[in-house]
């Protein structure tokens, strides 16, 4: 479906995207290129990469993650990225090369976020952070009516796994953090007309709702922020969009039906499908957001 008949003075243009590239670069950064291309000919107000810069199969190498923060750069509208699972989470699985995810989170930390008061890509725009928290890559803006939040909640349980005492001390830091970030950026949106929170992990896999029951059947790493998210929605009110990936398969639904049913979920396209999505805001409306794919010219 075309947004363009719906557009006016008050209406904001988004791209989504995330979970990719995955592979070989001589394989995949042609294609992810393309995209970019795409992406900068809508001319967005603003690009969100949900994060999974990389295949969790590739090494967690420093040349790799600057490799893609230099496309990050390379978007013409500003960007806000939040950290992916591959990036650090999973970095110490037995088919790459072992890194240990905690040097690596702080690397990203350090890397891409030195400078979180002001957004990613060509054209930059001033951010709130979480920096003084030591989450410097929990961020927020607002324009138009529209209060934008990222989070940095990632797949594999959110790294609430048994590793070691480390990654599980980090884990209840972030996840408070992270959930604290969730409840004080809705209480500073509570004005707007609509929020938009962008998170990298997909907490509604395995049956989120089977029978009904909201609940996270096997990801207790996502019980709190999943929890405090539907609190802080159902007491905001208006309509919410959460934007996601990690499954790599493009889906909208209303997580919480019963709870929070002004939040509407939006998963992006993966690895598999290197599309985007275009997603149209039109504060005011009942039924605020359009949604149309970016399709990738090397892939449709």
């Amino acid at each position: 479906m075309s947004t363009a008949f719906a557009q006016n003075e008050t209406s904001f243009k988004l791209v989504a995207l995330g979970d990719m590239p995955y592979g070989p670069p001589q394989e995949v950064y042609p294609p992810f290129e393309a995209l970019i291309g795409e992406i900068n000919k809508r001319s967005p107000e603003l690009v969100i990469h949900v994060g999974d810069t990389k295949s969790g199969r590739d090494d967690c190498t420093d040349q790799l993650l600057k490799e893609q923060l230099a496309y990050l750069q390379s978007f013409e509208a500003p960007v806000l990225y939040t950290p992916g699972d591959n990036e650090w989470t999973d970095c110490h699985r037995g088919d790459i090369e072992w890194t240990d995810p905690l040097e690596r989170l702080g690397f990203i930390r350090s890397f891409y976020f030195s400078e979180p008061q002001t957004s990613f890509g060509q054209t930059k725009v001033a951010l709130e952070h979480q920096g003084d928290f030591g989450y410097p890559e929990n961020e927020r803006y607002r324009t138009k009516e529209i209060g934008f939040i990222t989070a940095h909640v990632v797949g594999s349980n959110n790294n609430f796994e048994p590793r070691g005492l480390e990654n599980v001390e980090e884990f209840f830091a972030r996840s408070q953090a992270s959930s604290d970030w969730l409840i004080q950026s809705f209480e500073a949106f509570a004005d707007l007309d609509v929020i938009v929170l962008a998170i990298h992990a997909d907490m509604f896999e395995f049956d989120f709702n089977e029978f009904g029951r909201e609940r996270w059947l096997r990801h207790s790493g996502f019980h709190e922020f999943g929890n405090t998210l539907k609190s802080a929605a159902q007491q905001y009110g208006k309509p919410v969009l959460l934007i996601f990936g990690d499954s790599h398969r493009h889906v909208i639904l209303r997580p919480f039906p019963m709870d929070a049913s002004n939040v509407l979920a939006m998963e992006v396209y993966g690895a598999r499908e290197m599309h985007a999505v275009e997603i149209l805001i039109r504060p005011g409306e009942d039924e605020p957001f359009v949604f149309e794919t970016i399709w990738n010219p090397l892939q449709r």
